[in-house]
């Protein structure tokens, strides 16, 4: 059975600018159809060519095609055969624009839970880890390295994704602790799009490895503070991107460096 060909009646879809890719693409593909370039059956792109199409990463695109899928407008049919289908030729854009807002909103409650976790699991780490761990964070330093050499290392967004997620679970793999290891990787999985957004950012490429260096120097030293330091720069950059895209801010714990801050501004501890 041949597979269902892919509409061609439109241009393509175009690359999305350098922020909330997510919104982008949502919008993109639900414009397409409301001015009639796709209509009902019609096949899209395979999510990596769509993905390249509109130079973002694949996990962002899965997510802008569940909120699709959720009201309605498309599906995702598996097999050889599959593939993203249009539904419907009406696009209830407010149920749409609803969904994306509850979907943004669902992350804060994720970057707020990762607040809480990964710097406890990276100074467990520096207590557990054996040369071994050492090298697996290191080799996939390299490996980001290497692709920023390549040049266009945004290009290759998915790639970088990937070894963003591969640093901070082997982080977590260093714990020994299968369930620490299962929460991160849910963690991770949840803030597809938060790591779009902090990798749409000026230099994103650059600081992230930069960031990833100094956390394992900071494990492998096994100083508590300079972990605290380092882990909490390394948040702060998706958090920002995150209340920058969404106007809202986010609730930290008190911390030993927000305790630390409080001690500067007052002399006493609030």
């Amino acid at each position: 059975m041949s597979e269902p060909p892919v509409a061609t009646s439109y241009d393509g879809f175009t690359p999305i600018g350098p922020r909330r890719a997510f919104e982008g693409a949502v919008e993109q593909i639900a414009d397409r159809i409301r001015v009639g370039d796709l209509g009902k059956g019609d096949r899209l792109p395979s999510e990596r060519d769509l993905a390249g199409q509109m130079r973002i990463s694949r996990p962002t695109l899965r997510e802008a095609v569940r909120v699709l899928t959720k009201a309605g407008v498309v599906e995702v049919r598996p097999g050889p055969a599959g593939g993203i289908f249009v539904l419907t030729d009406y696009v209830p854009i407010e149920f749409i624009r609803a969904e994306q807002n509850i979907r943004l909103a669902e992350m804060g409650a994720d970057l707020e839970a990762r607040r809480v976790l990964e710097p406890s699991v990276a100074k467990f780490a520096a207590r557990t880890a054996i040369d071994w761990d050492f090298d697996r964070m290191q080799e996939t330093i390299h490996a980001e390295e290497a692709l920023l050499l390549k040049g266009g290392a945004l290009e290759r967004e998915d790639r970088l994704l990937q070894l963003d997620t591969q640093f901070h679970l082997r982080m977590a793999h260093a714990t020994g602790n299968a369930s620490i290891v299962t929460l991160m990787r849910g963690l991770l999985k949840r803030l597809g799009i938060g790591q779009d957004l902090a990798l749409r950012m000026p230099a994103a490429a650059e600081w992230t490895i930069e960031a990833h260096k100094r956390t394992l120097a900071a494990i492998r030293a096994r100083d508590d503070s300079l972990i605290d330091a380092v882990v909490d720069e390394s948040l702060r950059k998706m958090e920002d991107a995150w209340e920058e895209a969404t106007a809202r801010k986010l609730r930290r714990p008190m911390g030993p460096l927000e305790q630390a801050r409080t001690l500067d501004i007052t002399g006493t501890e609030s």
